[in-house]
């Protein structure tokens, strides 16, 4: 039995940060999948009625970036010394505040409104998140292709998941932004996730 449990549905999503730093880790886990039929049943045995849900010694955490960064702790992939975490962090909540208003987008229900709210977002918002990005690599990268240290962290995880969901919307949003690729692809061609990205599931998001 697996000392980690990780309860999602068979989606990308909220989950797919956490299974990215269990493979580049090699940290073998559990990856249990809901499915969405039988989410009314098995809600109530989530903390907070939502998932992703981790279960660690018999404890289940809830909140994806709360996982996130105790697994990337735990496998030595959230920076060398508290500094450095601080680094990262402020990388991911970078990305998470550009990506605010995809996610209102997302949950449009009129679906001619949605593509102008998304239209508006790679317009206006996305320019300045690249721009933020790039800033942050430059200062704390250290000169490498990595967001912190020189080595990689589960920011760039982290970022080459997002960027993953906006290359399907807009496939040249990146074009330009050499520094960007390159990170990209690093992830795109990690040893222990190239076959993970080409068997995992279709998934808009």
């Amino acid at each position: 039995m697996s000392e980690y449990k990780l309860y999602y549905f068979n989606t990308r999503g909220r989950g797919e940060i956490s299974r990215l730093i269990f493979l580049v880790a090699g940290q073998p886990f559990e990856n249990i999948y809901y499915d969405k039929s039988e989410w009314p049943t098995l809600r109530k045995e989530t903390p907070l009625g939502y998932v992703p849900v981790l279960e660690y010694e018999g404890v289940k955490l809830p909140q994806s970036l709360a996982i996130a960064r105790f697994l990337a702790r735990q496998f030595n992939l959230a920076g060398r010394d508290n500094f450095e975490q601080a680094k990262v962090d402020a990388v991911v909540d970078t990305l998470c505040e550009g990506a605010y208003k995809f996610m209102s987008a997302r949950w449009e229900p009129d679906e001619v409104k949605r593509k102008e709210l998304w239209d508006a977002y790679f317009t206006n918002d996305v320019p300045k998140l690249l721009q933020y990005l790039e800033i942050l690599a430059k200062m704390y990268g250290e000169g490498g292709p990595y967001f912190v240290g020189n080595q990689l962290t589960w920011a760039d995880l982290l970022v080459h998941d997002v960027f993953e969901t906006l290359l399907k919307l807009k496939p040249n949003f990146l074009e330009g932004h050499t520094w960007l690729l390159e990170n990209r692809a690093l992830i795109d061609n990690h040893p222990r996730l190239v076959e993970h990205f080409k068997t995992r599931p279709e998934s808009p998001f």
